[in-house]
Parts: structure tokens; sequence; C-alpha cells
């Protein structure tokens, strides 16, 4: 993959705002120490984390709210 778009993320995340959440977690966890998914020498974390996600090799959980109105 010779460049990363945000419309190749997309496909894998429904909007840009969860990919943009997505994303700065996933730096996170890199700077952290966390290991690269995907080979992609010479380029900056948040590039490295974009070409996971569009590869498809990052995975979001939706978490379940706990809504329950007890009155």
């Amino acid at each position: 993959m010779a460049r990363v778009t945000a419309e190749d993320c997309l496909m894998r995340v429904p909007n840009r705002y969860l990919l943009v959440h997505v994303t700065a977690k996933r730096v996170r966890q890199m700077r952290e120490g966390a290991q690269y998914l995907v080979h992609s020498p010479k380029n900056e974390e948040i590039v490295i984390a974009l070409r996971e996600i569009a590869a498809g090799k990052i995975h979001i959980e939706e978490k379940q709210s706990e809504d329950t109105d007890e009155t």
C-alpha cells in the first residue's frame, strides 16, 4: 500500500469521528510499547496506525451501555 487515505479507513470504521478516536488510541498504544501490526518502515506512528486500520488489523468493539432506569 503506497498511500493510506481516510476513505480506505472509512471502509473499516463507520464514521470520521470514530476514526480519529481509534487512531489516537492506537498511536498512544504504540508509544507505550505496543508492537506494530503492519510493516511500515520510516513512517510515523499516526501513519502506521492508519495503515493498520485500513488493513483491517484493528477491530472496534462496541460497548453496550447499561442504561437501566430504575425509578
